[in-house]
């Protein structure tokens, strides 16, 4: 008999909730833990550490991360990009503390090979603001609550799949 494995999926936000939507990504995280989530998801909040995103990653089936995106005109738009298009080789002469969620999308691959998720998806929330300050503004506040309904959605079609 077929030893069939329900997916483990691992969602994680990225920023730093001190400089106003670059908290976008911990303020999914606080939405997803605040309404619940199905076994075979979890749910971390990575502030900035890249590192953790390797750590928290490995040996999941599926991987959601959230970030702000640099603001360009359009404050809480939403894009959904494969992990892979965005997945970066760090730059070697960089300090552990410039490694970043994309740097550790190439080298979590590198490392783990088959116990990195084979799926991967990234949701960038375009920021109106990275000033300092601990909200996020309404633009951003929408573009949470939709990121959160659509990463709910898709965690349950992949665990039903």
């Amino acid at each position: 008999m077929e030893d069939l494995k329900r997916p483990d999926i691992v969602v994680i936000g990225c920023g730093n909730a001190n400089r106003c939507d670059d908290g976008a990504g911990p303020a999914v995280i606080a939405r997803l833990r605040d309404r619940g989530v199905p076994d075979g998801v979890r749910l971390y909040d990575a502030g900035t550490d890249g590192m953790s995103v390797i750590y928290q990653a490995r040996g999941a089936s599926h991987l959601v991360i959230i970030d702000a995106r640099k603001p360009s005109g359009n404050p809480g738009a939403v894009y959904e990009v494969p992990g892979d298009v965005l997945a970066a080789a760090p730059n070697p002469k960089q300090g552990l503390h410039d490694f970043r969620w994309d740097h550790a999308l190439y080298a979590g691959q590198k490392i783990y090979k088959d116990a990195f998720p084979g799926v991967v998806a990234v949701f960038l929330i375009e920021a109106a603001s990275l000033d300092l300050g601990l909200q996020t503004g309404p633009e951003v506040t929408r573009a949470v609550q939709i990121v959160a309904d659509q990463i709910g959605a898709r965690a349950k079609e992949w665990l039903a799949a």
